[in-house]
């Protein structure tokens, strides 16, 4: 008697299941928010050159009634206000007395660089800190958010081999803690390259709680309710995403914000008494007394009472089905690699998972660089991920797999670039595009999964999957530089993502529909798909 079976005799999703799902949701919440909290980390606050013949570096603001006439205008604000240049002055004059007042006859009409700067008291982020200014080093900034996916596809392979080998708990909750500790460490780095150090550190952290959070829920459910667990748990993703909004929001400090979404975490250690290990794990590991004293404990929480034949399962000398033989992987691979089908098959396959990673984190990253409340902005766009896993439960149930992403790509890729021809002063507009477009890719992310999986062999299936979420995350490198593109021509951001999702779409094309098949056992099964 396998396990699909035992559950539905003791409750595929019964009390004892929900209470844990539960439990093991909340992390997620934190790990969505330190997926992302860089954003905001290492955003850019309002800053201008500091201008020592008229204020004092120690007791002045950013907002002075004389900056028109010492600062130029930056070229790339809204012409509507006056908006001073980050990086550059008014040179001047060499004549003026040492006791002149501070006035646009002292100024000449050339400029020059600076070399202090006045922030703005409404926000900190670490370019206050540490003095990352000016376009020259603005790579700094964005190579923050490459360090983080760099943590995410070192955490992504360790963790998951390392589940494996010591169970789905344990590295659980180490992965948490060491989530936590590392967000908190951030605060108290003495200089950009340490705090780049524990951004990679608490990335690693990150990329292991969702993955495992999926697996411990999914292995714990009946089969007619893994889709379900699957859902709910991206729902309190796209929620943890849009808390940082709301706490950068409130604090306006990135020290704060680090500690409020990375210290809390630090109490799930208690979670190594309250949530027990994947019973599927340790029925693969021959660990069946502990798995038999679970299964009973679930049984007489969901008030069911156990018959023979689940208890019989768990004697020294049965064995559970399904549970696949190791050594018939490297022969799958090999008659994968030898069909010019399959190969050209998984390759669009690849390329679309990359693009949709690097789409999906792009429009999260540049969401702050939009007209309007970049804290809005961003927690519309998190948000707006529930209707699009949504969108992706249903139409992959009622349309197919095939063309359920085709579409969603082509959404994501028609409403990008609509953006470009948007006036300024349509910033509701422009937001409205950007939104569909952010659904579309988290609807193509959604499908993915499900889709790549079910176009795989079985005994690589697992691995394959892992493969194409690691390639996903090489393309999430790219998508932090991508704001800088807007410092060059405003719309190539938006250009860009229009451009890939659109050609991912129409590869899509190019795949078979799985809808109601019968997954592959053989990669010749796979190839007459």
């Amino acid at each position: 008697m396998d396990l699909d079976d035992m559950l539905e005799e003791i409750g595929e999703f019964g009390r004892f299941q929900i209470t844990i799902y539960g439990l093991v949701c909340l992390p997620v919440l934190f790990a969505a928010a330190n997926s992302l909290s860089y954003v905001f980390t290492a955003g850019v606050p309002n800053y201008r050159c500091y201008i020592p013949e008229c204020e004092d570096l120690h007791s002045t603001s950013y907002d002075t009634p004389w900056m028109k006439w010492a600062i130029p205008p930056d070229t790339n604000a809204n012409q509507d206000s006056f908006k001073p240049s980050t990086c550059i002055r008014y040179v001047p004059k060499s004549t003026t007395p040492s006791n002149a007042t501070c006035s646009a006859s002292i100024f000449t009409n050339s400029t020059e660089k600076c070399s202090e700067w006045i922030f703005s008291s409404d926000e900190r982020t670490i370019v206050n800190d540490w003095k990352i200014t000016c376009i020259e080093n603005q790579w700094k900034l964005s190579l923050v958010g490459s360090c983080h996916f760099a943590g995410i596809i070192v955490g992504s392979a360790l963790f998951g081999v390392l589940a494996d080998r010591f169970g789905r708990k344990l590295v659980f909750i180490f992965c948490i803690m060491l989530m936590g500790i590392s967000g908190m460490a951030q605060t108290i780095c003495p200089e950009y390259v340490t705090f780049d150090i524990m951004i990679f550190v608490n990335a690693m952290g990150t990329a292991g709680v969702y993955p495992l959070a999926f697996i411990i829920g999914v292995e714990m459910v009946g089969k007619r309710r893994r889709e379900l667990t699957g859902i709910v748990l991206n729902y309190f993703y796209a929620i943890g995403e849009a808390l940082v909004a709301l706490i950068s929001w409130l604090t306006r400090d990135w020290v704060m914000l680090q500690l409020i979404i990375s210290a809390p975490a630090l109490l799930f250690f208690v979670y190594y008494w309250m949530i027990p290990e994947s019973v599927r794990w340790l029925l693969a590991n021959q660990k069946r007394r502990k798995a038999k004293h679970i299964i009973c404990k679930v049984a007489k929480k969901n008030k069911v009472i156990l018959s023979d034949l689940v208890l019989d399962t768990f004697k020294e000398e049965s064995s559970l089905t399904g549970i696949e033989d190791d050594t018939r992987i490297i022969p799958v691979v090999k008659e994968m690699i030898e069909s010019n089908k399959l190969i050209i098959r998984f390759a669009i396959i690849y390329f679309i998972w990359a693009v949709n990673a690097f789409v999906y984190y792009g429009l999260s990253v540049n969401s702050t660089s939009m007209s309007g409340d970049k804290y809005l902005n961003f927690a519309l766009v998190s948000l707006i991920e529930i209707p699009g896993y949504t969108l992706a439960w249903v139409s992959i149930r009622h349309c197919g797999r095939r063309f359920s992403l085709v579409g969603s790509l082509l959404l994501c890729g028609l409403t990008c670039g609509l953006t470009i021809w948007i006036p300024p002063d349509l910033a509701w507009a422009s937001m409205s595009l950007f939104l569909l477009g952010k659904l579309g890719i988290t609807s193509a992310f959604g499908i993915a999964y499900v889709y790549t999986a079910e176009l795989l062999p079985t005994a690589v299936r697992s691995g394959g999957v892992g493969s194409a979420s690691t390639v996903a995350r090489v393309g999430a490198l790219l998508a932090p530089f991508v704001p800088l593109l807007g410092i060059y021509m405003k719309s190539l951001p938006s250009i860009l993502f229009a451009s890939v999702a659109i050609t991912a779409g129409f590869l899509a094309l190019k795949l078979p529909e799985t809808l109601g098949r019968k997954l592959p056992e053989t990669a010749k099964e796979a190839t007459i798909i």
